[in-house]
């Protein structure tokens, strides 16, 4: 045996065994990494048996002893360049399923069927024989149709796996790059020396591949130990990071953008990687024509932001700023924006419903009680006037009893319209029950009470329903009550004060205001007819 042939088996075999104890050693850790392990652990296997399977095959005298040790590293050979490529996509959090491992793996199994069957078909050599020159152990082959089919997967497996991490490059920060560096160079050594054995630059009947693998063992065991591969891996963390709903930007210690993921791109289109190192100011201008609507500070903080999207509807983003920190020194701040739209729709609608007559769409009772308590309180505690107007709608049963009730729906949504026109900002209107409403008027005496009470009622009357079968009148009977500051007046006996006078107003023939005075805790009725 010649020195040249003992240095290929030795390159062979060592690295078949540092193979060997890479898959011994991840398989015995397995526990304490993730899942793509696994993978990891079957691949570095196939690949120790393929190299030793070509050791033993440089040790070969015969014809048969070479085809036994060839079949024997095409257990490795084919598959482990799919599973490789397997493996990077694991790493890169991509969803591999079991039917595209089956279809991966198809090839390659053929392959080795190829191989152990050669002698009947030779479609995989066309010509297998002891080199006539060289003699034993080298081999003079002819290939044949599926040699170039499996060369081209197994470069293309390679070629890929190369090019999906290559392409993850400048999405990996400086501190995970050396895990990126070893994988790199664990597909492109072998891919590289397969390319110049198929264009036959390598000694004749000499497969160099095996004599490399020693080196991307020896750079998968750096990353095992120094960028702790298997329990950080950073390109996943940026899949995850990407997939995300909520949009993350990343500023630096000047508030100039240094990272974005995809969610951020869909929020804010025109966010390019063209963008890193602008501030934060510069880009908002550009995505919504405004001046950027918070400050980035060294705090954490929550706030909601309206914005019209490229599709002129106004959305609404929950922001949280995350400042983060290396030691006691301030690095850079997260914006972190989720999109709260539907959410806020969904809010408004049920506080709308909650609030809000279904019919006429001013407050409910139970609104306008809510407000007129602060109202009320404001008042007593700065001793202010609050004048409350009880109306109702005079002989509405006669209304729904000849025209039915959904003229008798009208008729309410016709009032609450006219009343409105009369009404200003501030002053509270609901519908206190059926045909009743009420009006809760802040920094407003009796006098000033009774003359919008009057304004109203005239008002109304003016502006009768119209429908198909004529002009229906309309008119209203209202009671005033303004409050006195009391210690121990309450807002249920103002209005109760209001419902007196209104009980005045109708008893006094309708269509008329009636005010509640507190004179010697009788009735003083002041009436104000109209015309």
């Amino acid at each position: 045996m010649n020195l040249e042939l003992s240095a290929y088996i030795t390159l062979a075999c060592t690295s078949g065994v540092l193979n060997l104890f890479l898959s011994l050693y991840v398989f015995f850790k397995r526990h304490h990494y993730t899942n793509i392990s696994y993978v990891f652990i079957l691949y570095t296997f196939l690949i120790s048996i393929y190299c030793f399977g070509t050791a033993f095959s440089l040790l070969s005298t015969s014809l048969e002893e070479l085809k036994f040790w060839t079949t024997v590293l095409y257990v490795g050979l084919p598959i482990s360049a799919p599973l490789g490529l397997l493996f990077i996509m694991q790493y890169l959090g991509f969803n591999i399923f079991k039917k595209r491992y089956l279809l991966l793996l198809l090839i390659p199994f053929i392959s080795l069927m190829m191989v152990a069957t050669n002698d009947f078909h030779h479609l995989y050599y066309r010509v297998y024989e002891i080199d006539p020159v060289l003699g034993a152990p080298y081999v003079y082959q002819e290939i044949g149709f599926w040699y170039l089919i499996h060369g081209i997967f197994t470069f293309s497996s390679m070629f890929t796996a190369f090019y999906l991490l290559l392409s993850q490059w400048r999405e990996t920060s400086s501190e995970y790059r050396p895990q990126l560096v070893a994988l790199l160079f664990g597909q492109l050594l072998p891919m590289m020396t397969a390319f110049i054995y198929l264009i036959g630059l390598t000694p004749p009947g000499i497969d160099p591949v095996p004599m490399v693998f020693w080196i991307s063992s020896m750079l998968y065991l750096w990353a095992i130990g120094s960028s702790r591969l298997f329990r950080i891996m950073p390109i996943a963390k940026m899949t995850i990071f990407n997939n995300i709903n909520d949009g993350v930007i990343v500023l630096d210690t000047y508030g100039r953008l240094i990272e974005f993921n995809e969610a951020s791109e869909k929020m804010f289109p025109g966010l390019t990687n063209k963008m890193f190192g602008k501030h934060i100011e510069e880009l908002w201008q550009a995505f919504s024509g405004k001046s950027l609507p918070f400050k980035i500070e060294k705090e954490a903080l929550q706030k909601d932001l309206q914005f019209s999207g490229p599709d002129h509807r106004e959305y609404t983003y929950q922001l949280r700023t995350k400042p983060f920190q290396h030691g006691l020194h301030h690095k850079g701040q997260l914006l972190i924006f989720t999109d709260i739209t539907e959410v806020k729709r969904l809010q408004l609608q049920l506080e709308h419903l909650a609030y809000y007559d279904e019919l006429t769409q001013i407050y409910n009772r139970r609104a306008f009680f809510r407000k007129c308590d602060q109202y009320f309180a404001e008042a007593k505690d700065h001793k202010l006037p609050l004048t409350v107007i009880l109306m109702d709608i005079d002989h509405f049963k006669r209304v729904n009893d000849t025209y039915g009730h959904a003229v008798g729906d009208q008729v309410l949504n016709h009032m609450v319209k006219v009343c409105e026109e009369k009404l200003e900002p501030g002053q509270l209107f609901g519908r206190y029950g059926g045909e009743e409403f009420v009006l809760a008027l802040q920094n407003t005496d009796l006098i000033k009470g009774e003359e919008l009470a009057e304004q109203l009622r005239h008002y109304v009357e003016d502006h009768p329903f119209k429908m198909e079968e004529g002009v229906l009148p309309i008119t209203l009977s209202l009671g005033v009550s303004s409050a006195n500051h009391e210690p121990d007046e309450t807002l249920f006996q103002l209005l109760n004060q209001a419902d007196k006078a209104l009980y005045q107003a109708k008893e006094g023939g309708r269509n008329r205001v009636k005010a509640y005075t507190n004179l010697s805790d009788q009735l003083k009725r002041i009436e104000i007819t109209g015309g």
